[in-house]
């Protein structure tokens, strides 16, 4: 049994050696056939550069450039693209997810699980980066998927069949545990220890995890047209209702002029109609992305020995 270790590096030029270090010594003791992919994404630091020295010292290792920074699920793409084991494991470089971790999936998997997901057992985040991704997952719980777990981590193991499956995929979105779990097959969660990050801080801001949560809730539902149809029709409604009471006090007190109200009333529609547009707007521009078919991602160069 081969074993692929997929990890996108991002700013991670000092974790690089711990990293190598670690996984090598947790796949030594499980299979002499293994391979670890390592993925620059258009990293700022000199990571390509500890990845050329990681490649040049391991055989066992395949470090891909990107030719620029197309995002972390487009790097883990072309890593599950470059792999070649009979099971796949993909992993965060930054070591909050402690790579012994991968025993337990490999366990699962021998027991007949295609796809092995993994909860966290507790969080070790900022109180930002906490809140923040309690608030994604509720929403998208909600908007998305009914069986996303909050929990989720992102340490997750997967078949060779599962592999052709996410590859046949060609949506322009790559978020790859919500496409993990559209795919069907054998699955199961297996919780495992959160570390703090090895070193720096995490390069997602507040802007980019907005960015994500929009792709999510986009991507995998179309609840948001439903919840504007629904927030339209209440609104209809109690307009209607409104222009009864206005009727009704018309006959019995005459003519009331109201400004305030009306003017309110009116920036409130006003309001509520860009918020509709804008919801089309998203859907409407991922089509476009979808019809450019441009590729997911491109690569500068490639290393393997």
């Amino acid at each position: 049994m081969k074993i692929s270790v997929v990890s996108p590096v991002y700013g991670a030029e000092k974790i690089i050696p711990e990293l190598v270090r670690r996984i090598k010594s947790v796949l030594e003791k499980i299979t002499q056939e293994y391979e670890i992919v390592l993925i620059e994404d258009g990293s700022p630091d000199k990571s390509w550069e500890a990845i050329e020295l990681a490649c040049k010292k391991h055989t066992e290792f395949i470090g891909i450039k990107l030719s620029r920074n197309f995002g972390q699920h487009y790097a883990i793409t072309a890593g599950i693209e470059k792999s070649t084991g009979d099971v796949i494991v993909l992993m965060d470089c930054d070591l909050q997810d402690d790579p012994k971790s991968i025993a337990s999936l490999i366990e699962q998997y021998k027991k007949g699980f295609d796809i092995v997901f993994t909860k966290r057992a507790m969080r070790k985040h900022s109180l930002f980066k906490k809140v923040s991704a309690a608030l994604f997952n509720s929403l998208f719980r909600y908007v998305g998927n009914k069986e996303f777990d909050v929990d989720a981590g992102t340490l997750v193991l997967f078949s060779k069949s599962v592999r052709t499956a996410f590859l046949s995929i060609n949506d322009a979105d790559r978020l790859y545990l919500q496409l993990l779990k559209w795919v069907g097959f054998n699955k199961t969660f297996v919780t495992v220890p959160h570390n703090d990050r090895f070193e720096g801080e995490s390069s997602y801001s507040f802007s980019r995890l907005l960015n994500v949560a929009l792709q999510g809730y986009t991507s995998f539902s179309n609840k948001l047209l439903h919840i504007t149809i629904i927030l339209g029709t209440l609104i209809a409604l109690a307009s209607f209702f409104a222009i009864l009471v206005i009727v009704v006090m018309y006959f019995y007190n005459g003519f009331q002029s109201g400004w305030a109200s009306l003017i309110t009333a009116i920036f409130f529609s006003t309001g509520l109609i860009l918020l509709n547009m804008g919801v089309v707007g998203l859907y409407v521009g991922k089509i476009f992305n979808q019809t450019k078919n441009r590729p997911l991602y491109i690569i500068e160069r490639s290393l393997s020995l």
